[in-house]
């Protein structure tokens, strides 16, 4: 497996700052955000492949504040757009998914159209990915959607698309559910994995040893059964008081879980 850490995880001024970081903290490449300007994504590409890193994923920028599940016509759209612009961006760093949180469930959307219209939005999405060889990975998210193994399965088989894949998080699941039992369920159909830690007990996120109920070795036991050797991504908040240490301590933190020994 790679190990992998999102830029919004790594401290620094500048995106070389952020990339000689997790170069020198041992990580394989960087999951970026979108995008909209070609001379950033160049640089970045130029960046990357200067400290000899993946941009191996994109982190879709749009799909909260305008959810592909929405009733308005023009938020829809504007959605779509900005995943036309993560997987342009993709394309041109070379990443091979996007991240993308499929609908939003509030006090307007109603779970039954959160279904039928993000459904309906994402199939839209599938030419344009494709022909850019651009997987579209589904996160589950607080997002009061998707609640079951089962059900995220039969929503991701119903398009009937290898563009259209899980990107599963850990710690995401942990408040109503274990990961390993979600893992075992989805299968091959996770195409990424996103790791933070989470206390049960507290109800609280962690960083990804400390304080963590999660039992990280089921975790990647599932993770084996199911032959998945893709990025395994840190998504963790920068820690104020030791920015630097602290990522080199998520670097040691992965080794440990992903060898097994925590």
């Amino acid at each position: 497996m790679k190990k992998g850490i999102c830029i919004g995880s790594l401290p620094g001024g500048s995106t070389e700052a952020r990339f000689k970081l997790a170069k020198e903290a041992g990580f394989d490449g960087v999951e970026i955000g979108t995008l909209e300007d070609d001379a950033d994504r160049i640089q970045t590409k130029q960046i990357a492949t200067q400290y000899q890193l993946e941009v191996f994923s994109v982190m879709n920028s749009k799909h909260w504040a305008c959810p592909l599940s929405d009733s308005d016509d023009a938020v829809r759209a504007e959605s779509r757009a900005g995943m036309l612009d993560s997987v342009g961006t993709a394309t041109a760093v070379g990443a091979d998914t996007v991240l993308l949180v499929p609908a939003v469930v509030n006090e307007t959307t109603s779970y039954e159209a959160a279904y039928e219209r993000s459904q309906a939005e994402i199939r839209k999405l599938i030419p344009d990915a494709a022909d850019k060889g651009v997987t579209i990975a589904l996160e589950n998210v607080w997002n009061k959607f998707l609640l079951s193994p089962m059900e995220f399965c039969q929503y991701l088989d119903e398009f009937e698309s290898d563009t259209i894949t899980a990107y599963f998080d850990v710690g995401n699941i942990v408040l109503y559910g274990y990961p390993q039992h979600w893992i075992c369920s989805l299968g091959n159909r996770i195409s990424k994995v996103h790791v933070k830690g989470f206390n049960a007990e507290e109800r609280r996120f962690t960083y990804l040893i400390e304080d963590c109920t999660i039992d990280w070795n089921a975790v990647m036991t599932a993770l084996e059964d199911i032959s998945y050797d893709d990025y395994i991504t840190a998504e963790l908040p920068v820690d104020k008081d030791n920015p630097d240490g602290r990522v080199h301590g998520i670097s040691d933190d992965m080794d440990r879980i992903i060898a097994g020994n925590v």
